[in-house]
C-alpha cells in the first residue's frame, strides 16, 4: 500500500510545479524582460531559460530567488502569491 501513495504525489507536484512556472512565466512577461534580457541578466543561455520555464530543467529554490531578483522581485512575495489562494 505504501508504493501506491507515490503516484498521487507525483501528479501533486507536477501540477503544483506547472503552476509555479505559469506564475513565474506571468512574472517575466508583467516585467516586460523578454528571455533573452532575462538570460543576460543571470548570466545564462536563452536556452537555458527556456528549458527552465518550459519545466524540461527544474529550478531549485536557490535559483529561483536568483531568477526573481534578476526581475526585481522578493522569492517571498512570489511564493505568497503561488500558495496565497491555496
Amino acid at each position: 500500500a505504501h508504493g501506491s501513495e507515490l503516484p498521487m504525489y507525483k501528479t501533486l507536484y507536477t501540477h503544483e510545479y506547472q503552476q509555479m512556472l505559469v506564475l513565474l512565466r506571468a512574472k517575466r512577461t508583467a516585467s516586460q524582460v523578454s528571455q533573452v534580457e532575462l538570460a543576460r541578466r543571470l548570466e545564462w543561455t536563452q536556452g537555458d531559460v527556456s528549458k527552465c520555464e518550459t519545466g524540461v530543467r527544474r529550478l531549485d529554490v536557490v535559483e529561483l530567488r536568483l531568477w526573481l531578483k534578476a526581475l526585481d522581485l522578493e522569492l517571498t512575495g512570489f511564493v505568497s502569491e503561488l500558495y496565497g489562494a491555496a
